[in-house]
């Protein structure tokens, strides 16, 4: 089974995705990120986090630190510490222009209504990525 950790500003947004993957079957933890973390992220600090550590893929909100240059730290900052778990970054909005789809930073864009469909199609598709690059 797929190990999925989704990190999303939003607890309610989250708990759709959350809910929409458990059904597609896929081990699902949650997590609030930066702005819900009562010991702050320790991505952002630099150190690796034992939740991202545990999945197979990481599936991060684009406004999850609540700023728009903050999710590009909190990005980079995760594909450093957690080089070999890929990312699925979702942008229910407009698609960020700093976002790298291939390289050391590279993740997979995930644009537009993140519906359980979506999601796993993005998932599969990082987790395949991931597995050429390696």
């Amino acid at each position: 089974m797929t190990r999925v950790l989704v990190v999303h500003h939003d607890i309610d947004l989250a708990d759709q995705e959350v809910d929409s993957l458990r059904r597609r079957g896929y081990e699902v933890t949650q997590c609030a990120g930066p702005i819900g973390a009562w010991a702050g992220c320790p991505v952002l600090a630099g150190l690796e986090c034992p939740m991202a550590e545990e999945a197979d893929v990481l599936v991060y909100d684009a406004w999850a630190t609540g700023e728009p240059d903050g999710a590009q730290r909190l990005i980079e900052g995760l594909r450093d510490v957690h080089p070999d778990v890929p990312v699925v970054l979702v942008a229910s909005g407009i698609e960020p222009d700093w976002i790298e789809t291939a390289g050391q930073h590279g993740i997979t864009p995930l644009v537009g209504a993140p519906s359980g469909e979506r999601l796993a199609a993005a998932i599969e598709s990082a987790l395949k990525d991931r597995a050429a690059f390696d």
